[in-house]
């Protein structure tokens, strides 16, 4: 969508129109409640709209929906122009949201995650580190873990 107020107010528009729309006046039993109009971006030039839906059902009801509005374009088209008053009224693209499958997807990422997660914590349940508790050599500490006052301190390699 291009930047400008313009392109965004008509998407704006016509994204509450077609919404408007679908819920009040077309009767076709294909979309009903089931179509939810999620986006909407408009060309620079004002010429071309994209809707995006979401359907919330299986991919027969999303093939229905898709029926649906392409039989209802025209309707739709007119009804923006009517709201919008432009010279042109931008033509109607209906893209299904990937939003919501992606949404799914991630989710399903963030369980194996959490499951593998869970799988580390049980298995290192009571493990111990390889090198001990502090693996790093201490020279300026004596055997006590505190340093001396005259900073003279055991060196542990010493025999």
């Amino acid at each position: 969508m291009a930047d400008n107020p313009r392109a965004k107010r008509l998407a704006d528009l016509i994204r509450e129109v077609v919404a408007q729309k679908l819920q009040r006046d077309v009767k076709d039993p294909r979309l009903g409640s089931r179509v939810t109009i999620t986006d909407t971006r408009i060309t620079g030039d004002l010429r071309e709209a994209t809707v995006f839906y979401t359907v919330y059902g299986d991919d027969a009801d999303r093939a229905e929906v898709a029926a649906g509005l392409r039989s209802a374009k025209g309707i739709l088209r007119s009804a923006v122009g009517a709201a919008a008053g432009v010279k042109h009224t931008p033509s109607l693209e209906f893209v299904p949201d990937a939003l919501p499958e992606n949404a799914r997807n991630l989710d399903h990422l963030f369980d194996q995650a959490r499951e593998r997660d869970e799988e580390l914590r049980r298995a290192s349940e009571g493990a111990d580190y390889a090198a001990g508790a502090d693996p790093y050599v201490s020279r300026d500490r004596d055997d006590d873990g505190e340093v001396p006052e005259d900073g003279t301190g055991k060196d542990e390699r010493e025999d």
